[in-house]
């Protein structure tokens, strides 16, 4: 039964982080709608705007090539492939595969802005690759960190982390969660860091990359920055509630809500100062770091 547990569980969660990206999405727009005093749509409203890019045209840039067409094809199957390695597929140097898969959609759809021509687009694609910069380098430290300390080279180190008896472990698990978070906000092009409504050109930066999309590609590259941010709420999930699968759903609901409630507080950032509160990612990365070394080393508080 145990065994059968094991195997059911991370194909059941493979499942949902497929399905419920759009999900995750309502319930952040219904949050807000609350917070403004408004209905709002609802919360399957994303699965509407999804089905109906799939049954309209596209309006392709006589500037474009092929580059421009596979990009959207290309990064989400990147990040369907990652959705398989936090969840059902685990081995040695997984977060490694993880983290390149990521990489390489956001190359090819970084190449595909820039394929259009626009110099807007262009734009957008400089500010992209600036703060995955700094993303990647703190994301390597932390689950590589994590990994020395329990000698499991993949994503199942981060099991039970939250629930050590060990007082560092636990500050290790907070930075973690923490870091995360932070990241779910960056690369999902959320408010401090983005407006996924905003329609001012000069100030956006995943949102102005696409500009030139549209019907299918534009479906598939909105489902995949959906995906994108669900794929790092299920690692915090693995950290915070591992082997509860009412649990891993409740983390997820919350992360969900805490992003709307920051959105509907907070003003976005100044373009100028978003590449200083990344670098709080790597602060993060290097606490994770140092409290590492100190339990290797025989420390404690």
């Amino acid at each position: 039964m145990i065994i059968l547990a094991m195997i059911i569980f991370p194909i059941l969660k493979m499942i949902l982080l497929l399905s419920l990206p759009f999900l995750f999405i309502g319930i952040i727009n219904k949050v807000k709608a609350k917070f403004a005093g408004k209905q709002g749509a609802s919360i399957f409203q994303p699965y509407f705007d999804f089905n109906r890019l799939m049954n309209k045209g596209e309006v392709i840039s006589e500037t474009a090539t092929g580059i421009f067409r596979v990009a959207p094809v290309i990064n989400l199957a990147c990040l369907i492939v990652a959705a398989m390695l936090v969840t059902v597929i685990h081995f040695e140097g997984d977060f490694i595969l993880f983290s390149y898969l990521l990489a390489l959609g956001k190359f090819v759809s970084v190449v595909a802005a820039m394929d259009t021509g626009s110099s807007f687009e262009g734009m957008g694609a400089s500010r992209e690759v600036s703060y995955t910069s700094l993303i990647e380098p703190a994301f390597f430290i932390i689950i590589s960190s994590i990994c020395a300390l329990n000698g499991v080279y993949s994503f199942a180190s981060l099991a039970h982390l939250f629930w050590s008896n060990n007082d560092i472990m636990i500050l290790i698990a907070l930075a973690t969660v923490g870091a995360l978070f932070l990241i779910i906000l960056i690369e999902g092009s959320r408010v401090p860091i983005d407006d996924p409504k905003t329609h001012l050109e000069l100030t956006m930066i995943h949102e102005v990359m696409v500009l030139d999309n549209s019907g299918v590609d534009l479906a598939f590259i909105q489902y995949g920055s959906a995906l994108k941010m669900m794929l790092f709420t299920t690692i915090i999930t693995m950290t915070i509630a591992p082997l509860s699968f009412i649990g891993s759903v409740l983390v997820a609901l919350a992360i969900a809500v805490l992003i709307g409630i920051i959105e509907s507080l907070c003003a976005r950032i100044r373009l100028t100062h978003i590449i200083e509160y990344t670098f709080t990612l790597i602060v993060a990365a290097l606490i994770v770091m140092a409290l590492v070394l100190l339990i290797m080393h025989g420390g404690h508080l």
